[in-house]
């Protein structure tokens, strides 16, 4: 392997030092002078790379969204594990969403409760290799919470809040439930999002926060509508700012029955395919009716694995369901009652 012979400062080399046991592959030496002597430390490090076990099912090397450049120590423990591979019907969400981060920075994504939205961000974060800022904007987040405060008393103790930690050190900015978000904390984000590229910090004496060249941005809602009690029409002008938009909806709808979502069923708890099925019948069908507006829910794939775990266990169908969808869906004595019904039917058949 080239050795590349580098002059670094003392400061310099040391945290390189420290960083390489992490990130070895390539070797480097570097020469240090303090006064007239002179020493060579060689060390290994490497860029940043995923170690996902799903990077090999996606088209995506050709983005790469931080070349070359190592995210601290410190924040290594940002970046997602172990998240569990994503199903699709061939809509490649994964790479048009890295795509669309590669090239404007930021992306949208829009659709019903459970149809993933926030695994897929993390899924996308764990393969591009980003740690994650994560905020919900519900109705109580204040500007004060994502931008920062002072603390005690005295103009002393500032402390950065989420927004302005992603600005400063990179990574994934994940704002969910966007549209639930404060007008005025849409305005403080706008000049972040353009050509501007900054925060100013009018709370301390303006100081300005460039964003840094690896700070990407995901926002996530679902549609609005009276359903999703807090939604509103996002700002027109935060909106004008989301390059690209991703539609989200369910594999398995109504008599719509993804082969997908059964195998992963399958390939996740074990349970037969019969089983498998009928579970996931059940699920398109209480998704149908959700969409509907007959139920306040439509199960995520996660919540029937959950189901089927039960199951695998030595539960049977219906005791299973009780402890998860029927509970899960809503505390209306009617409504559970009304998914109890579709259980049985379909597993009686």
């Amino acid at each position: 392997m080239k050795q590349e012979q580098k002059t670094a400062s003392l400061g310099y080399a040391t945290d390189a030092i420290k960083g390489a046991a992490q990130y070895a592959t390539k070797t480097e030496s570097f020469s240090l002078k303090r006064g007239n002597s002179k020493i060579t430390v060689s060390i290994s490090k490497r860029r940043e790379m995923s170690q996902s076990p799903h990077l090999h099912k996606y088209d995506i090397a050709k983005y790469d969204l931080h070349p070359g450049y190592i995210f601290p120590e410190s924040f290594q423990s940002l970046i997602p594990s172990g998240t569990p591979e994503y199903v699709d019907s061939g809509q490649r969400y994964v790479e048009r969403m890295i795509r669309a981060l590669y090239y404007f920075k930021q992306c949208a994504l829009i659709g019903p409760s459970g149809t993933g939205k926030t695994h897929i961000t993390y899924l996308v974060a764990e393969l591009t290799g980003l740690p994650v800022w994560e905020v919900n904007c519900d109705l109580q987040t204040s500007s004060y919470d994502l931008i920062g405060r002072f603390i005690g008393l005295g103009k002393e103790n500032w402390v950065d809040g989420q927004v302005t930690s992603w600005l400063r050190f990179g990574g994934l900015l994940y704002l969910d439930e966007a549209n639930m978000m404060k007008q005025d904390v849409a305005t403080r984000l706008n000049p972040v999002l353009d050509t501007r590229g900054h925060l100013v910090l009018t709370e301390k004496d303006n100081e300005i926060v460039s964003r840094h060249p690896y700070a990407y941005l995901i926002i996530s809602m679902n549609p609005f509508s009276a359903e999703f009690a807090g939604t509103k029409p996002l700002n027109a002008a935060f909106r004008r700012r989301m390059s690209v938009w991703v539609n989200f909806d369910y594999e398995s709808v109504g008599e719509k029955i993804s082969q997908q979502e059964i195998n992963l069923l399958i390939k996740r708890t074990n349970v037969d395919s019969d089983t498998a099925y009928k579970i996931i019948r059940v699920g398109a069908e209480m998704r149908r009716q959700y969409k509907t507006g007959d139920l306040p829910y439509g199960p995520s794939i996660g919540d029937l694995i959950h189901w089927a775990v039960l199951i695998k266990d030595g539960s049977d169908p219906l005791s299973a369901a009780e402890e998860t969808i029927v509970a899960l869906t809503s505390d209306s004595v009617e409504v559970q009652g009304d998914v109890r019904r579709l259980v049985e039917s379909i597993f009686k058949t």
